[in-house]
């Protein structure tokens, strides 16, 4: 499925869940996600870890609507909600190639390069910035100074790190005839095909079916 198109079915199904109270149509969203994930063949043990960290938050808005608020009713369809939220988001983070859902907004959702190119090379910094974090801390351990995680300094070094490599990006962008709004060719063309528009009109009809049934 086409990556632009994957992200607006599952912005438009989490707008959607935001507004009513439907713990049935909580429930097939979240069933559906994971048989979504398991067919993806997704490390399972990754989509357990984020449901447990979840777990807390959710318990806590059950049991503070079943004791403070509108009752049982209520805070399942919160419970629930929140694990639709969560799946929703794994179902497509860990589903989707970055790559991918950058050259999908850039050609088919039209999107500014400079602003996909930006997101791509922040998500891009994040494994670098932590090796770089481990780089600094055992630099200090061989000088028998300990830079613990809570301390601003070992902070402030990745980050003036991570300011040099951007500048290098840039000027490797510039160097090899990036323009913004000039007319340029893709390494890796990509398409929105019908299969992806019949794929996202049955399943927010479906999704408008369990509303008006529930």
């Amino acid at each position: 499925m086409n990556p632009a198109i994957k992200l607006l079915l599952v912005f438009l199904i989490a707008f959607e869940i935001s507004f009513i109270t439907n713990i049935t149509l909580n429930v097939v969203i979240i069933v559906a996600c994971l048989a979504y994930l398991i067919w993806k063949r997704v490390n399972i043990k990754t989509v357990a870890t984020f449901c447990l960290i979840a777990l807390l938050p959710a318990l806590g808005i059950f049991f503070s609507q079943f004791y403070y608020g509108d009752g049982l009713i209520m805070g399942t369809a919160l419970f629930t909600r929140l694990y639709a939220y969560v799946l929703l988001g794994l179902s497509f983070s860990l589903t989707t190639y970055m790559v991918d859902l950058a050259n999908s907004l850039e050609q088919n959702a039209h999107v500014p390069a400079k602003f996909v190119y930006g997101v791509l090379a922040a998500i891009n910094l994040v494994p670098r910035l932590q090796y770089e974090i481990k780089v600094i801390r055992a630099n200090g351990n061989m000088r028998g100074k300990v830079l613990h995680p809570w301390m601003p300094t070992l902070y402030f070094k990745a980050l003036i790190i991570a300011i040099g490599w951007s500048n290098d990006l840039a000027q490797a962008m510039e160097s090899q005839g990036f323009v913004e709004n000039q007319p340029r060719t893709f390494f890796k063309i990509s398409k929105i095909h019908p299969k992806d528009w019949i794929i996202l009109l049955a399943t927010l009809i479906i999704v408008q079916l369990i509303i008006f049934i529930h």
